[in-house]
């Protein structure tokens, strides 16, 4: 009886010093190792144009981080040392739900995702809550640190808001002589399509005191179908249309309303347009204005680190990398430039601190986090007209570009605010 007892005491005690060395082993691994989350679009109409190059990009740079493939400033491997770990998730799925699954269940040390605005919007403060790092890619809506997070310590965006969409292309309208008297506009009907008409028409009436709206749309977000509007807008016989339709709705409009001769009638900006270049290079009219939310893709500025990604994205799927490939990159360095400013060794509350007004390199060009607090980007942004060379391949023409501080509004100033008194303090030289 005796030795059974010891013997199970022995059973008992070498359980626990197991738990304990897999505990200890396990937190070791943990240590060396930096877990991310990425919330992208796997299905939906909005999947092939976004999901799948900002999933790519993730991948590319995972990959190429661990391996210490990145040109300076970003040679060093991993994040001050630690192996890239990615968990993809559906951007699609209840947004909540799923960024709570990432943090509670899934144990990221940092979240870095979303186009949508609407679950920007709907994540927006439980990064808060839950203390994540997170990072904001895409979306374009100025209310996140404009209305829901006003004190943000864990939330960041690395991508400038529609803000900057809208007056960039009301400049841009007005640069190459459009009659301002009498545009339209067609925008889905959910915060990004809304604040960004509500920002171009301020913009167009603050540069033209006589510019007018013929006619205004707002069908339903993935819609598919715009025969009705695309009427609406042709009987306007508008001087000029502007659009923030992205992914599916974007490639949809473009595909029901060409063939009908709108982009013949009038200039049509399409502030997302630059991402249906590789989709949809057969279909997109001559002379239609193209953006890309920012210095991106067609767009972007010669330098070492935008030629390593523009190759290392093209080596690896077999095709240029369009806008959200490269807003995909630049958050994931944004995190790893300020993480590593943080220090060796550092944890999330260094590093948010380092994130906050941090100035980095991307393939884009310099970011900087300028307004928001210091956890929303500024950068520039370009708009020209879609053309074919010789050859037939695409490209942009006419391009205009216009720096960060023309286009943006200063930290102490809300977006419609600044457009509505005219731009104070704009530096378009």
């Amino acid at each position: 009886m005796k030795v059974s007892l010891n013997r199970t005491a022995c059973a008992a005690a070498l359980l626990a010093a197991g738990t304990l060395t897999g505990a200890l082993a396990g937190t070791a691994a943990r240590a060396d190792e930096m877990h991310i989350g990425f919330p992208v679009f796997l299905s939906t109409a909005a999947a092939g144009a976004f999901g799948e190059p900002e999933k790519r990009a993730a991948e590319l740079l995972v990959e190429e981080l661990n391996a210490g493939h990145v040109p300076a400033p970003y040679a060093a491997t991993g994040i001050n040392g630690r192996t890239l770990k990615a968990t993809f998730i559906d951007e699609a799925a209840d947004a909540v739900s799923e960024y709570r699954n990432l943090v509670e269940r899934t144990g990221v040390d940092a979240v870095i995702g979303y186009t949508s605005s609407a679950n920007c919007k709907a994540v927006a403060e439980l990064a808060e809550e839950l203390e994540t790092p997170t990072v904001l890619v895409d979306c374009g809506t100025p209310q996140i640190f404009e209305e829901l997070v006003t004190e943000p310590v864990y939330l960041f965006r690395t991508g400038p808001t529609g803000t900057m969409d809208s007056v960039g292309a009301a400049r841009y309208f007005k640069d190459i002589g459009v009659d301002l008297g009498k545009v339209a506009g067609i925008n889905q009907n959910y915060a990004f399509g809304q604040d960004a008409w509500r920002d171009f028409t301020g913009a167009i009436k603050a540069l033209d005191p006589k510019a007018g709206i013929v006619s205004e749309q707002f069908p339903k977000v993935y819609a598919g179908q715009y025969g009705a509007e695309v009427s609406a807008l042709m009987t306007a016989s508008p001087s000029a249309v502007f659009t923030s339709f992205w992914g599916g709705d974007l490639e949809a409009f473009i595909l029901q309303s060409a063939p009908r001769g709108l982009f013949s009638r009038a200039p049509v900006l399409m502030t997302c347009g630059e991402a249906a270049i590789g989709r949809l290079a057969k279909d997109i009219p001559e002379g239609a204005i193209l953006g890309a939310r920012g210095p991106y893709g067609y767009f972007a500025p010669e330098g070492d680190l935008a030629t390593w990604f523009r190759d290392a994205y093209e080596k690896k799927f077999g095709e240029v990398p369009p806008y959200p490939a490269w807003k995909m990159a630049q958050a994931v360095l944004g995190l790893k430039a300020a993480w590593e400013k943080a220090g060796e060794g550092a944890d999330k509350e260094a590093a948010v601190a380092a994130f906050k007004g941090l100035e980095f390199d991307s393939p884009a060009g310099p970011v900087k986090m300028a307004i928001g607090a210091g956890h929303q980007s500024i950068q520039s942004i370009s708009y020209g007209k879609f053309a074919r060379d010789a050859a037939g391949k695409p490209g942009v023409t006419e391009v205009v570009t216009y720096a960060a501080e023309c286009v943006n509004p200063p930290a102490d100033m809300l977006a419609a605010d600044w457009i509505a008194k005219g731009f104070p303090g704009a530096k378009c030289d």
